[in-house]
């Protein structure tokens, strides 16, 4: 049902649950659907003018209504309990830690994607407000040692396969939405706050990075790509990475 769904390639370990539940929900859509379809056209026969020429409701004593009423409620809680709530949870609660993870900042901006890769050492460098220009749009101040082999790049994402990724989020203007779909990530970045989102990217290939939220009279053209990649590509790739 996922290609009914129009629902991109899934290419992330967590792909195949959240898709579950989408499918799950759409089920749950249809059948609503088809029966309050089936309901309209019963009232429409049931109560048309000639077989009840005068209104009255001495004849609507049917309780079957709560009964359905019920069952999509339950039904809507077992999504929500069993499936939503403790997939959310188990992810919240199992970040990965950045020895076994790839870690990278991405600070949005009208219209761009800033990415910041800590380097060999596995520590960002510090940023400074004042160092903020066309050239350093995330203000990294290079006299730091920790920001010495830091990599940054504007719109380009790499990823390891078979890795998890862990991605600070946050924003230096308007809230954007950052937007994966092959890994099925949605997050927003918010500006004066830091948001986490991770995945596992289970193929390689390139795909775009889109943002979900209006934010802005050339919000189309807040694109960017992600490449995933072997790990020896990648490695390779941020050796030769801008410093």
């Amino acid at each position: 049902m996922r290609e009914w769904l129009g629902l991109p390639v899934a290419a992330s370990a967590e792909a195949a649950r959240i898709d579950q539940t989408l499918v799950l929900v759409h089920w749950l859509m249809l059948g609503l659907f088809v029966g309050w379809t089936a309901f309209f056209f019963y009232v429409l026969i049931r109560f048309r003018k000639s077989a009840n020429p005068r209104a009255n409701s001495v004849d609507v004593r049917a309780h079957w209504a709560t009964g359905v009423e019920v069952g999509v409620l339950a039904a809507e809680i077992a999504l929500l309990a069993f499936l939503s709530i403790p997939f959310w949870s188990a992810r919240v609660n199992a970040l990965p830690t950045a020895t076994n993870a790839v870690i990278v900042r991405v600070v949005a901006e009208q219209y761009s994607w800033n990415v910041h890769y800590p380097g060999d050492d596995g520590r960002f460098g510090r940023t400074r407000l004042e160092l903020i220009d066309p050239d350093n749009p995330l203000g990294l101040d290079r006299t730091d040692p920790d920001a010495r082999d830091d990599v940054t790049t504007v719109n380009q994402l790499h990823v390891p396969v078979n890795v998890p990724v862990v991605v600070y989020l946050t924003s230096k203007d308007v809230v954007h939405s950052f937007t994966l779909p092959e890994m099925r990530v949605k997050q927003d970045t918010i500006p004066g706050s830091v948001q986490t989102t991770w995945f596992t990217p289970t193929q390689t290939g390139e795909w775009e990075i889109a943002c979900s939220q209006l934010c802005g009279l050339a919000h189309y053209r807040m694109r960017g790509f992600f490449t995933v990649q072997s790990d020896a590509d990648f490695r390779a790739w941020l050796a030769t990475g801008e410093r």
